[in-house]
């Protein structure tokens, strides 16, 4: 599988592009800003764009969704607490970096999967840093959004978060999963399940 991590947009956040080496089909996880970077390494990796997924609908995730989706012709998908905020209103966007996002193609739950040129993933609901949270899970790697960072968690203290709802969701969701699971966060760089188990501050 390839995975291609771009820092994007005024808060560095990360947007994913995931695909299949062999069939060249994939998705782009949380397009937050700068849509033309994203479209050019989506050229360069000769990749054909099947799905956007929101990991949540903050808009430093979400800005430059509706420039990729239009150029890619890919639909979107997003879970349905976040679906009922879509399309964004404009005065919800506070960065000029940042566009509303447009309404979604498919509503996603708990354990629906995603398929994507040959790749699988289901879908985990951790909510907490927004109740829409999801993270994505499939062949070794698991697209945390804002739930679960490099040896920290998401922020709980904005409207909507939750404490108890994040921490449950990344316990019982998150560290289950096999220790090697290669964990890309919302923010920041890699790690892997058996590293936050071990030394994440936040959990223990």
């Amino acid at each position: 599988m390839l995975v291609r991590k771009l820092v994007v947009g005024p808060y560095a956040s990360n947007c994913y592009i995931a695909g299949s080496e062999a069939t060249k089909e994939g998705m782009i996880i949380d397009p937050g800003a700068d849509a033309k970077e994203i479209l050019r390494a989506v050229d360069k990796l000769g990749l054909t764009i099947k799905l956007i997924v929101l990991t949540h609908r903050h808009p430093d995730h979400v800005g430059a969704a509706a420039q990729v989706k239009e150029a890619t012709g890919a639909g979107m998908a997003a879970h349905a607490e976040c679906a009922r905020y879509l399309p964004q209103s404009p005065s919800y966007v506070y960065e000029s970096s940042f566009e509303a996002a447009p309404k979604a193609d498919r509503i996603l739950k708990e354990d629906d999967n995603i398929d994507v040129g040959g790749l699988h993933f289901t879908v985990l609901h951790t909510p907490g840093h927004t109740p829409c949270g999801i993270s994505i899970y499939g062949e070794g790697h698991v697209f945390t959004g804002d739930t679960l960072f490099n040896y920290g968690i998401g922020r709980y203290d904005l409207i909507d978060g939750d404490y108890d709802s994040l921490i449950n969701g990344i316990k019982t969701k998150l560290l289950t999963l096999p220790p090697e699971t290669i964990v890309h966060p919302g923010h920041g760089p890699d790690s892997t399940i058996a590293t936050e188990i071990r030394a994440n501050p936040f959990l223990r």
